[in-house]
């Protein structure tokens, strides 16, 4: 099974955030990065997937050279491989998904794992957008997961409760804390 994981690098949440001069972009000074919180979760279970099916885990960014921190975190959690998509320039959430989605077209993976969100912006669409500009199945906010001929078991959380959802391989996930590893 071959699992890509796409990580965000995002402002500390302890830091003060400032507005850019622009008016749309955050002001970098004083800011302290880190590896997305919820791509933790995503990390992780990608890495219990592995363990249950066999396989191989890639990490996937996109941004300038700084996102190599969080893909050195991501390997030092002990995904396999790395990838850089080199780019400094300020994009919506559509064309992240589009350069993410053509850089995964490429990996033929099983599974692409998100977290459910990132914590910059809070608007939860690049994953979607990913699954949809891939033709991929989409499962959002799992928390449990069992693949069994190749089709996606998924316990999702919801309001108020749990559903359980079945996708076909390959899918997108986005992953909350995984309550139990996946056999």
């Amino acid at each position: 099974m071959k699992i890509v994981v796409c990580v965000n690098r995002v402002p500390d949440t302890e830091t003060k955030v400032k507005v850019g001069a622009d008016g749309k972009t955050i002001d970098p000074a004083g800011v302290n990065a880190i590896l997305n919180p919820y791509d933790e979760y995503a990390i992780e279970a990608a890495l219990k997937m592995k363990e249950a099916h066999g396989g191989e885990t890639i990490a996937l960014t996109l941004g300038p050279e700084t996102h190599k921190d969080e893909l050195r975190k991501a390997l030092a959690m002990g995904i396999e491989k790395a990838i850089l998509l080199k780019d400094a320039t300020p994009r919506d959430s559509f064309s992240v998904a589009r350069a993410l989605a053509d850089a995964i077209k490429t990996l033929s993976p099983d599974c692409v794992m998100f977290g459910k969100q990132s914590i910059d912006y809070y608007n939860e669409q690049v994953p979607g957008l990913v699954a949809g500009l891939l033709g991929f199945s989409s499962v959002s906010v799992v928390v449990k997961l069992e693949i069994k001929e190749g089709v996606a078991h998924c316990v999702r959380e919801i309001e108020g409760g749990q559903e359980i959802v079945e996708a076909k391989l390959p899918v997108v996930l986005t992953a909350l804390r995984w309550r139990q590893p996946s056999r």
